[in-house]
């Protein structure tokens, strides 16, 4: 049987006591703990955790749980997030002219493998359009030239909001979001083709091979003005030899680039990341 559960994602300064007194609370409240994670950051002094409890028989409705922890939050200097597992986000994904994370997206969506309504696709280009036909999802075409970039983005804004979108994911999308986007929107995650910080920018492929590379891979981040150095939510490697040329890495990329978003979408569904600064925590 599925629970309803609330979770609590923390960081704070670290100091005395801080595990009994978020586990207090919601024992005062009634609640019963159902998984607890925590990590020190001793260099930036920051602790920080991740705290799930079923909803049943805990005394506070949940339009209160906030406010009443908030209470508990400020003498601690902590910043936090409240989430409900019964809480389904919208997402839209933004694609170019590659399929292969855009499929694997919506099939493991439909599969039921996590959480979420897809409504919405966004592309500069029109090649995936029958994909999103073929899945009932509403396509918006929006090609993207120097000229006409910030007047795009403001529709892609007006998209975002008419289909109420909690969560963007770049799934191959080629193109680069301003800063003032990222500032304006909030969460979006983003697949690169390599195993970042190696190969930034277009072709990793080309400049694996090139340099004789003995493991490509792929990470996916959330994405922040600076290009693709946004705190980073998932990584996975794969090994090639002298054997493979640019054609067999980018089919072994695509592999990795397919696995390691689903993982990142997921985590982050299940309220398991935690950022802090350029880093992250993601709980098990």
């Amino acid at each position: 049987m599925s629970r309803t559960t609330a979770t609590l994602l923390i960081s704070c300064p670290d100091q005395r006591g801080l595990v009994y007194k978020i586990a207090n609370f919601i024992y005062a409240n009634g609640g019963n703990i159902v998984h607890a994670d925590q990590h020190t950051d001793f260099t930036a002094g920051l602790f920080l955790t991740r705290i799930e409890w079923e909803l049943n028989g805990f005394n506070l409705p949940r339009e209160l749980v906030g406010p009443a922890f908030n209470a508990i939050a400020q003498p601690l200097g902590a910043k936090w997030e409240l989430h409900f597992s019964d809480t389904v986000r919208r997402m839209a994904i933004w694609v170019s002219k590659q399929d292969h994370c855009l499929l694997d997206l919506l099939w493991r969506q439909r599969a039921g493998e996590f959480a979420a309504e897809i409504p919405l696709i966004i592309s500069n280009h029109p090649d995936l359009e029958s994909t999103a036909k073929q899945f009932g999802i509403h396509f918006a075409h929006l090609p993207i030239t120097k000229e006409n970039k910030a007047e795009q983005e403001a529709q892609q804004h007006v998209l975002l909001k008419e289909h109420k979108i909690d969560l963007v994911v770049l799934a191959k999308y080629m193109q680069i979001l301003s800063a003032d986007f990222v500032a304006q929107f909030g969460r979006v995650i983003n697949i690169h083709h390599s195993f970042l910080p190696a190969f930034v920018g277009a072709n990793p492929y080309q400049q694996a091979y090139q340099r004789g590379v003995k493991l490509i891979g792929a990470t996916a981040h959330y994405v922040t003005a600076d290009l693709d150095e946004g705190p980073i939510i998932e990584q996975e490697v794969a090994r090639v030899s002298h054997r493979d040329d640019v054609p067999t890495l980018v089919r072994k990329g695509k592999d990795l680039e397919r696995m390691v978003l689903a993982r990142a979408v997921r985590t982050h569904l299940q309220n398991r990341v935690l950022v802090y600064g350029a880093r992250t925590v993601v709980f098990e």
